[in-house]
C-alpha cells in the first residue's frame, strides 16, 4: 500500500503528515530522525482524503476547538509497541500520565522503560499524544519534537480546559 503526504504548517514547526488508505500512519517533526520512524516512499498528495481530514483536525486542535481526535490510525510496530501508543490515546486533553502508568494500563507494570522507548518511536504525535507522558516526578522527558514544544503543547492543553 502506497504512502501518501503533505505538510502542514503548526503553531509547532512545519507537520509532515503521511497516510495510507488505512488511515494516519504518521506526523514527523521538522527535525525529525529519519531513524526514529521508517517509511517507505511517499507522494506528495494535498487532496488525499485521510490527510485533509487530519489537517482539518490539527486546524481545529490549535484553535483550541477540538480536544478528541477522530481521524482513523494506521500505526505500524510491535505488538508491544501498538499497545503503548493506542494508551497514549486515552490520555485526557490537558492531563498527564506517568511511564508507569502506561505499563500498568497495558499490563506490563515493570516495564517502564519499554513504554518509554516505544513512546520515543510513537510516529502520530499530537493525535497519539505521546507528549502527556512525563517521568514519574512530574519532568519532562524527551520528546521528537523538543521539550520546549512538548512544555508548549501541555500548556496550550492546561490553559483550554475541557470544552465540555
Amino acid at each position: 500500500m502506497s504512502l501518501v503526504e503533505v505538510l502542514f504548517p503548526s503553531p509547532v514547526g512545519a507537520l509532515t503528515l503521511v497516510a495510507s488508505e488505512k488511515g494516519l500512519v504518521a506526523i514527523l517533526w521538522e527535525e525529525d530522525d529519519p531513524a526514529r520512524v521508517r517509511l517507505s516512499s511517499r507522494e506528495e498528495r494535498p487532496d488525499h482524503p485521510m490527510l485533509a481530514q487530519t489537517a482539518q483536525q490539527l486546524t481545529a486542535y490549535f484553535a483550541g476547538t477540538l480536544q478528541d481526535f477522530t481521524v482513523p490510525l494506521d500505526f505500524r510496530g510491535t505488538d508491544f509497541q501498538q499497545k503503548v501508543w493506542a494508551a497514549l490515546c486515552t490520555i485526557p486533553f490537558g492531563e498527564t500520565r506517568s511511564y508507569g502508568d502506561i505499563a500498568r494500563l497495558i499490563g506490563h507494570p515493570t516495564a517502564s522503560r519499554a513504554v518509554g522507548a516505544a513512546n520515543g518511536r510513537n510516529p502520530i504525535s499530537i493525535i497519539a499524544p505521546c507528549h502527556r507522558v512525563v517521568g514519574t516526578n512530574g519532568a519532562l522527558t524527551g520528546f521528537a519534537g523538543g521539550v520546549e514544544v512538548k512544555r508548549w503543547l501541555l500548556d496550550f492543553e492546561q490553559s483550554r480546559g475541557r470544552l465540555l
